[in-house]
């Protein structure tokens, strides 16, 4: 059977156009720089899963005309899919569509916000896309989902979902229900896209336990975004120059 395509659905970092929630606390320079690691991060994860055999990692993006500056945020043998234009539930049924139509055994597309997400949990989710017709699907804390699987297409599941919302998840459901599409529903993480979010990821890399996780569920190391939290926290912390005519 061939592989099942893990990709990350993501913006090529820039400034001022990159995670703008997240501003405050980071300045627009910043958000992008996170962005960035996110992104390298959560790549590297798949890399990972995908050398243990039956994933190839990919990364569904926009906008076009980025692909080099992407590139470099990624492992060399990653795949670049175009997004599509529409709303997400477009821009999710036409990413994972593209995907199946490779050959792949199904599709998972994971958000990019999220760069500690265990690779057990991934692992899981390819496992489950080799039984047959199925959804697999990772709640978010914020009523969405971190990542949406799929063995075959199914626009129907994306289609009238008040995505943004505290619905989204619930909503998916019920429409997989409806449609008759079985859900293998996975452990639960966090996005990293607000100041209360961000206070959750300096927590959790600074080895505190995160309350809806499982003890026993390793989350992914993700250095790239350490680094940053360390670098920033640094620079926060350092003296201030006086400035010039100040008593």
């Amino acid at each position: 059977m061939s592989a099942v395509a893990v990709a990350i659905i993501c913006k090529t970092p820039a400034p001022g156009k990159s995670k703008t929630r997240l501003s405050p606390p980071l300045r627009p320079e910043e958000c992008a720089e996170i962005s960035a690691c996110f992104i390298a991060d959560l790549s590297a994860t798949i890399a990972e899963l995908a050398a243990e055999g039956e994933a190839e990692g990919y990364a569904v993006y926009t906008p076009a005309g980025t692909e080099d500056a992407l590139s470099r945020l990624l492992p060399p043998d990653f795949g670049l899919v175009l997004q599509g234009e529409g709303d997400l539930g477009r821009r999710l049924d036409k990413g994972i569509a593209d995907l199946l139509a490779r050959g792949h055994a199904g599709a998972i597309l994971i958000n990019s916000d999220s760069p500690t997400l265990p690779k057990a949990v991934l692992r899981q989710a390819v496992d489950a896309l080799k039984g047959g017709d199925r959804a697999v699907l990772s709640p978010a804390l914020d009523g969405g989902y971190t990542f949406v699987g799929l063995s075959r297409a199914h626009p129907q599941l994306f289609t009238d979902i008040p995505w943004s919302t505290s619905e989204v998840y619930r909503l998916t459901l019920e429409r997989a229900r409806d449609i008759g599409l079985p859900v293998v529903e996975l452990a639960p993480w966090y996005d990293v896209d607000d100041a209360a979010s961000y206070a959750l990821l300096e927590r959790e890399l600074d080895g505190l336990p995160l309350a809806f996780a499982s003890a026993d569920l390793a989350r992914q190391p993700a250095a790239r975004t350490a680094a940053f939290v360390r670098r920033r926290r640094a620079a926060l912390a350092a003296p201030q120059p006086a400035r010039a005519g100040a008593a």
